[in-house]
């Protein structure tokens, strides 16, 4: 194999070079994206490609020697372990979804209830693993497969139509635009103040392999802190809401405030919230009034027996910071004793300009913010 094309370096330390002897892996030079970047790592979490080589070159000849190939090729067939998508007929999917797949969605619909089994500690057959393989393809790898293939979030047409126009760019505030800078990263020795030797092929694809493989392990990074988060934090917490949403009406007979228990993290709510409403939705029929959604979610600041409280306004579903009901206008950007005369309650510390948000000292004291909250 050319020099020019192998990169013998493992992917969670580009920069030490190892002998690396597993199965190997190709996938395409030249201008990488984030799809192939995070396929490649997501690979190298498996025992079996725990110490693969990755050859990046676009040689059918060189392709031809690999184990497994991502992101090139042309071909998609499990059999021969090849995970391209750039194929004219290509239309694959992740189950019950319409987004067409990258490099990093077909790794994953493949290999990832055995890289959550294997991370986890689970096991691969076990309910929980799949509950976290379908989370995480929604809030995580699906955002990869549309980058890559051309597909936005919303139908720009649509929007255009109804006059929404976008209040700042946010091109840059991404992991596909963090990795799209890996791209152009500057070698650590060169030096504008130095003249430059001219580099031979052989140096600028190693270079370039370099720069990918801190993309990937950048991705990866990412990857498994998504994983972590949702398998420690957000699926324990799932048992949790789902109670203290069948408890919500003790606090107000409409069921529209809901209080969370004393922890020493905190505790992820909206998602399961959404849920719970949803199947009671469906349990109803159809019928569930809009009036018994949660409106205000109450926690305490800390585990702490005598922790202050905070009071949280419910988003709209996919609303991002649009509230389901503020806090009264009259309480918005407010502290202390004056909000506790703007207010009628005692101990009140504070609500946010933007009336999503606010403390008391006491449970009982947030408690009577929400219930007055609901009235206004």
């Amino acid at each position: 194999m050319n020099a020019d094309t192998e990169v013998a370096v493992a992917a969670e330390s580009p920069t030490k070079k190892q002998k690396l002897t597993g199965p190997l892996i190709g996938t395409h030079n030249g201008h990488f994206h984030a799809d192939e970047a995070l396929a490649v790592f997501l690979l190298r979490l498996l025992p079996t490609y725990a110490s693969s080589p990755l050859v990046r070159t676009r040689d059918p000849s060189l392709l031809s020697t690999c184990h497994t190939v991502v992101d090139v090729g042309g071909e998609y067939s499990v059999d021969t372990n090849r995970y391209d998508h750039h194929q004219r007929d290509f239309s694959t999917t992740f189950p019950a979804r319409s987004t067409k797949l990258s490099s990093a969605g077909l790794v994953y619909k493949h290999f990832g209830h055995a890289i959550i089994a294997q991370q986890t500690g689970l096991d691969a057959g076990s309910p929980d693993v799949n509950v976290l393989y379908e989370k995480i393809y929604d809030d995580f790898i699906e955002a990869f497969d549309a980058n890559d293939n051309g597909i936005s979030a919303y139908d720009s047409k649509a929007l255009s139509a109804a006059g929404i126009i976008k209040r700042f760019e946010d091109r840059g505030f991404s992991i596909a635009s963090v990795v799209g800078r890996y791209n152009h990263e500057r070698s650590t020795a060169s030096s504008e103040s130095e003249p430059q030797e001219e580099k031979s092929k052989e140096q600028k694809q190693a270079e370039e392999d370099a720069r990918f493989l801190k993309a990937s392990a950048f991705t990866g990074q990412q990857f498994l802190a998504e994983l972590t988060d949702k398998h420690l934090s957000w699926l324990p917490a799932r048992t949790i809401v789902r109670q203290c949403y069948a408890d919500r009406q003790q606090w107000d007979p409409a069921g529209r405030i809901m209080v969370l228990p004393h922890r020493n993290d905190g505790l992820p709510w909206s998602d399961h919230l959404y849920t719970a409403e949803s199947e009671a939705q469906a349990a109803a029929g159809g019928e569930y009034p809009s009036h018994f959604q949660v409106l205000y979610v109450l926690f305490p600041e800390s585990g702490d027996a005598d922790s202050k409280w905070r009071i949280r306004a419910v988003s709209v579903e996919n609303g991002g910071f649009q509230n389901r009901k503020d806090l009264p206008d009259a309480w918005k950007g407010v502290r202390d004793e004056e909000l506790d005369r703007a207010s009628g309650i005692s101990g009140c510390v504070f609500v946010h300009m933007g009336g999503f948000i606010g403390g008391n000292k006491t449970f009982e004291g947030a408690l009577e913010m929400a219930r007055k909250a609901v009235e206004v």
